[in-house]
């Protein structure tokens, strides 16, 4: 396992916090290895990765906009990955490429360990995106024991593919995009999984006026960390979960796979990623 590379793609990349996550871990359990940013564009996607073995990589974590491009081109895929059609984890041996979702997991642990769950579940969660991510977010909310979840997305032919997709594991509706009061009626989660509020994307624009003052608001965009949606639902009284949490429990499987040792999330790497944003 010494001296292994892997990294992350996506387009852009410049704003990824893994390369800070991998590092830390590499450096903390002293693994002679390292871990970088490959920034590809969607064209060159199938192109690229097929490289990567070819250049030492032991395998990449995938985001944005790659993650169902690299669940087609991966030759098995993990239960998860299957159950979404979308892959945040390619893993390269000489078996070929195996794709895998850490995104479902990553999200459940992080949502089990801010938000009171049990509480949450006595209501419909509300979903924000019907991209990679999305796929993974509702599956794991139904897994969290949510019995209803509704999407919402500028697309709704996006959304309703992925109703189509959970319609045996869940009660999966599709809301039109601003129609925020039928959406919201009796929600406990709101969730948003888009890349709005990105450091150097729109605003995402929406009103959380018609939400039950009980629910909480999560934002798996984590730079900023806090978020405007995160900023507005504390104002009105939400509790509320950032992205960070989820970010840091999908890594730690893709480093064991990659470098043999499974590595704790903890506060202290929090606190380095806040720092790495601060300085950003």
């Amino acid at each position: 396992m010494r001296g292994r590379i892997a990294g992350v793609v996506g387009w852009p990349i410049a704003q990824s916090l893994s390369p800070v996550i991998h590092n830390y871990w590499l450096k903390i359990y002293e693994i002679a290895g390292s871990y970088v940013a490959l920034p590809i564009t969607p064209e060159n996607f199938s192109q690229c990765v097929a490289a990567l073995p070819l250049m030492g990589f032991a395998g990449v974590n995938v985001t944005v906009p790659h993650k169902q491009a690299a669940a087609a081109l991966s030759q098995s895929l993990d239960a998860d990955a299957a159950a979404t059609g979308a892959v945040n984890l390619l893993v390269f041996s000489a078996g070929g490429i195996g794709g895998y979702n850490t995104d479902v997991k990553g999200f459940g642990d992080a949502l089990g360990e801010n938000l009171p769950v049990q509480e949450l579940t006595s209501g419909p969660a509300v979903v924000l995106g019907a991209g990679g991510a999305s796929r993974a977010i509702v599956l794991a909310l139904f897994r969290a024991g949510f019995r209803q979840v509704r999407i919402l997305n500028r697309s709704r032919d996006r959304a309703g593919q992925i109703a189509e997709l959970f319609h045996s594991t869940g009660n999966c509706s599709v809301f039109e995009w601003g129609d925020w009061e039928p959406a919201f009626a009796g929600a406990q989660l709101l969730v948003n999984t888009t890349s709005l509020g990105m450091k150097g994307k729109p605003p995402l624009d929406i009103r959380l006026d018609a939400l039950p003052r009980s629910a909480a608001v999560a934002d798996i965009v984590y730079n900023p960390v806090g978020t405007g949606l995160l900023a507005a639902a504390a104002a009105a009284g939400h509790r509320t979960m950032d992205g960070l949490g989820m970010l840091m429990h999908q890594a730690a499987p893709a480093f064991e796979v990659w470098f043999g040792i499974r590595p704790d999330v903890t506060a202290q790497l929090r606190r380095l990623l806040l720092e790495a944003l601060n300085r950003g």
